[in-house]
């Protein structure tokens, strides 16, 4: 006979997370929200003052909200967050790769610029994931959430740097599936459209113009899609979940 409790959706409560690119935009929001439905969250950025205003903003609110500051461009600082996730941590049930950075056509900058973005937004997954795995692994349960980003379809004039590296992402997170889902670790691919974050300019009263006229989405809907697909229940996947703004017509 069915249960309710075989409906209900599975508690982030005591959860071990890491979220990449945790002190800004998207990352930001979704550390904060699965903190405060109870999990225990490590961020890391780049920058400390964007670091400490985090931390800061949910003090006294019962959140346990850790980080560090690392440049996931770099392989030694990749050891360096890991280690802190076992220091921090003492384990790991769930992995989010957002950190990410903006580039637009191959045409402008160079070879270090372009070497760069690539470290930061794929390279930074594949090995940020397989330091995850060695941990999930052993367990035989968790979840890897890849943000990548509608770019990876629409493919835009003009940011071709930064569609090849979301379109990677899109092929890195299929493959994956195929690769860990027999150790019992689920792969979700998140594929937002235009969001409101620093990525879209330092404006924020022109971008929270955007968003109230539905254009954009806020940092906190791709949060709660977040959320949504950490919640399923084990026998159930989301694969990919692409996300766009009501009058985003592309």
């Amino acid at each position: 006979m069915d249960t309710i409790k075989e409906y209900l959706p599975e508690k982030m409560e005591g959860k071990k997370v890491l979220v990449t690119g945790g002190t800004t935009g998207i990352g930001r929001a979704t550390a904060i929200l699965l903190a405060s439905q109870g999990a225990d969250v490590l961020i890391c950025g780049r920058h400390q003052k964007e670091l400490d205003d985090t931390i800061r903003s949910v003090e006294g609110e019962g959140i346990n909200l850790k980080g560090a500051i690392v440049d996931l461009a770099n392989e030694q600082d990749i050891q360096r967050l890991f280690e802190a996730v076992d220091r921090e941590l003492g384990g790991l049930d769930i992995h989010i790769n957002n950190a990410a950075l903006a580039f637009q056509s191959i045409s402008e900058g160079k070879y270090e610029d372009w070497q760069y973005i690539v470290n930061t937004n794929l390279l930074a997954y594949l090995a940020c994931t397989n330091e995850a795995l060695k941990r999930l692994k052993t367990k035989g349960s968790g979840h890897i959430v890849n943000i990548g980003s509608m770019s990876a379809d629409v493919r835009e004039k003009d940011s071709s740097v930064y569609v090849a590296t979301k379109s990677a992402i899109q092929g890195f997170s299929e493959a994956l599936r195929k690769e860990v889902n027999e150790h019992g670790i689920k792969v979700t691919l998140i594929e937002p459209g235009a969001v409101a974050t620093d990525m879209q300019g330092s404006d924020a009263e022109a971008l929270k113009k955007k968003v109230d006229a539905m254009e954009m989405l806020d940092a906190r809907d791709i949060a709660a899609s977040v959320l949504y697909v950490l919640s399923q229940p084990k026998r159930c996947d989301v694969v990919q979940l692409q996300i766009r703004p009501h009058l985003q017509e592309i």
